[in-house]
């Protein structure tokens, strides 16, 4: 079902389906997308699990205010994310994230460990080792205040050919890759003001990593049984990201796929019957 409740005068859309007695997972997307990239995911997961996803603020059908009206940060973003658990009543469940959620997702996990009965992760990155070919070229432009290809690139980036660049990239078989998908991401990315905030959002995304520390420290203390899923050819978070997760956590499942920054576009079915197998 879609629905949508208000935050602080934000609405904030979201999917809910499934058994509402049943194990809780809580989806994160990642950018530039938005919960609609859970959909065939969450309908293979429905009769077993209650399974939510919300759209982050300025992102899919939630509200989209200005940057001037709303701060457009990881710490933002999940404090919103924070208050919609809350206003769900959600008291534990598994947390689900890929690309953005990771570092949204995270920040909730170590602000709430009481929250969190386990974490699946989908190229989501929390290591330096998981830097991959697109995020090293990011952070040599910035390095070398290149900003003129910086921008360049960050344009290309939300382009109708950027956006198909990121899922069809290390795919093993582009024909699973449904188009609609990145168009419907584009489609969101024409509106008035969304790419001057996906932009200031992506700007913010450097403070992500002085906290590696903090939710490495997270996972050896609180030790959340884990999931690992991880598309290997992922050309912004690599496989070493997805392997290092084995440092921290005695209790986690490291499983790889053929496949890209999106590989439940391709794996949804095989990613589903881990789930299965992970939550009992």
């Amino acid at each position: 079902m879609n629905k949508s409740i208000k935050i602080n005068d934000l609405t904030i859309f979201y999917r809910e389906s499934g058994v509402q007695n049943k194990e809780t997972i809580l989806f994160l997307h990642g950018n530039p997308t938005s919960s609609h990239m859970y959909k065939g995911l969450m309908s293979l997961l429905e009769d077993k699990y209650h399974v939510i996803a919300p759209d982050y603020p300025g992102y899919g059908f939630s509200d989209r205010p200005r940057v001037s009206e709303y701060e457009y940060s990881f710490d933002n973003i999940s404090n919103t994310m924070n208050q919609f658990i809350d206003k769900l009543n959600l008291k534990n469940f598994y947390l689900f994230m890929q690309d953005y959620g990771g570092p949204i997702g995270f920040r909730i996990a170590t602000r709430r460990p009481e929250l969190i009965n386990g974490l699946i992760i989908q190229n989501a990155n929390a290591y330096t080792e998981g830097f991959g070919e697109w995020a090293i070229k990011i952070g040599e432009y910035i390095q070398n205040n290149n900003l003129e290809q910086l921008n360049a690139y960050k344009k290309h980036l939300v382009s109708l050919e950027g956006l198909k660049e990121q899922y069809v990239t290390g795919a093993k078989d582009v024909s699973l890759i449904d188009p609609s998908s990145y168009f419907l991401d584009y489609a969101f990315l024409q509106r008035p003001g969304v790419q001057e905030l996906f932009l200031t959002l992506f700007d913010n995304y450097g403070t992500n990593f002085e906290k590696y520390e903090e939710w490495q420290h997270y996972l050896k203390t609180y030790q959340p049984p884990t999931l690992v899923v991880w598309g290997s050819n992922d050309k912004f978070f690599s496989k070493p990201g997805g392997e290092a997760y084995a440092k921290d956590l005695k209790d986690v499942e490291i499983h790889f796929f053929d496949g890209g920054h999106f590989m439940l576009e391709e794996y949804a079915k095989d990613v589903s019957v881990l789930i299965k197998n992970f939550i009992k």
